[in-house]
């Protein structure tokens, strides 16, 4: 089959010919029919992830059909090969303590695709435990739509929902205006509260706009910025970039008893980033991480999308071919870069 490879941390990328995935015995094989590129995939490629062992294929975020079940696959599964299904980037065990917990997105024993094992920047992709991991799409939704749903919307979605316990009547700021951070604009202007867009980049700001967000602009003194547009401070804050700034900067954004959501990624220097303690306690603010979306939380989330509650869709910048993955990716890294998520169709 063909898939994007890479064979060094930062290296070229290459679309080329390489053997299919083996099924496993209580997994399942998917053809990839649509898959999203994520700035996760940038730093899995920058060398940022230590999971990753080379040569590598990278890509998590899909949407396709079913072409192979593993033996030890149930049958009352329901699973049979034509289904379309997506899976999300975290696949769970189904055994651990977390797991039994109903927390899958934080499985002990997590294998992720594209990351601990070869993604969907292929024809195939291998998705293990399928009798918990496989997600059964609606049949309005589209391929496209549904890779991007990918880890950006259904990250975005438990942030704002489960994690910021979004309330009517709040106000809440979104630090980083890409595809994760856009994904959680949509849904807190379907919530129908006050939602600050906050990025450095004017087509970042316009696109938060577009949504329903008021811009505000990133950098030194963003902060103080949502502090004064917002009349005081916002209840929930968001970092969807990840860096020392912007996490630093949505904390500042909160008024007291506020709550900050970090889900960007916090890699190499800006992993240890630090924290106004002070105001932390004095205002009782809550810092709190969110790690994509326990599989069992999908089924209402697709249900809102097919119900047009959302739609992410509209979120999509652009769609390419599997052979311009290797430039796309690379162009993760530069400045200047269009807003909107890019999903590769096969």
């Amino acid at each position: 089959m063909r898939a994007v490879q890479y064979t060094e941390f930062g290296g070229e990328p290459r679309l080329v010919d390489v053997d299919r995935p083996a099924c496993p015995p209580r997994g399942a094989i998917v053809r990839v029919r649509a898959t999203g590129l994520c700035r996760s995939d940038w730093h899995g490629w920058m060398g940022h992830d230590e999971t990753i062992a080379l040569p590598h294929v990278p890509g998590h975020e899909f949407a396709g059909e079913l072409v192979e079940l593993g033996d030890e696959v149930p049958a009352d599964a329901g699973w049979a090969v034509g289904d379309r299904v997506t899976a999300p980037f975290i696949s769970a065990c189904g055994s651990c303590e977390q797991c039994r917990s109903g927390n899958e997105q934080v499985c002990d024993a997590q294998q992720q695709p594209g990351f601990t094992y070869w993604g969907s920047f292929a024809e195939e992709v291998v998705v293990h435990e399928a009798a918990l991991n496989l997600i059964r799409l609606p049949d309005s939704l589209g391929f496209v739509e549904a890779a991007s749903l990918g880890c950006r919307f259904a990250t975005a979605y438990r942030a704002v929902v489960t994690r910021g316990r979004l309330q009517p009547g709040e106000r809440i700021a979104v630090h980083g205006c890409g595809g994760v951070g856009l994904s959680a604009i949509m849904i807190a202007v379907a919530a129908g509260v006050e939602v600050y867009g906050v990025d450095v980049s004017d087509g970042a700001l316009a696109a938060a706009e577009k949504l329903g967000a008021t811009p505000v602009r990133g950098g030194e003194g963003a902060a103080e910025r949502v502090v004064e547009a917002s009349g005081g401070g916002v209840d929930v804050s968001i970092d969807a970039f990840g860096s020392t700034d912007t996490s630093l900067a949505s904390v500042k954004s909160l008024k007291k008893r506020g709550r900050h959501v970090q889900i960007g990624l916090m890699v190499g220097d800006h992993a240890m980033a630090a924290m106004p303690m002070e105001a932390v306690i004095a205002g009782e603010l809550e810092i709190i991480g969110s790690h994509g979306m326990a599989v069992s939380e999908y089924p209402g989330m697709l249900s809102a999308v097919a119900e047009e509650a959302f739609r992410p869709v509209e979120l999509v910048g652009r769609t390419i071919a599997l052979d311009e993955v290797p430039e796309a990716l690379a162009a993760m890294g530069r400045a200047g870069q269009a807003s909107g998520m890019t999903v590769v169709e096969l």
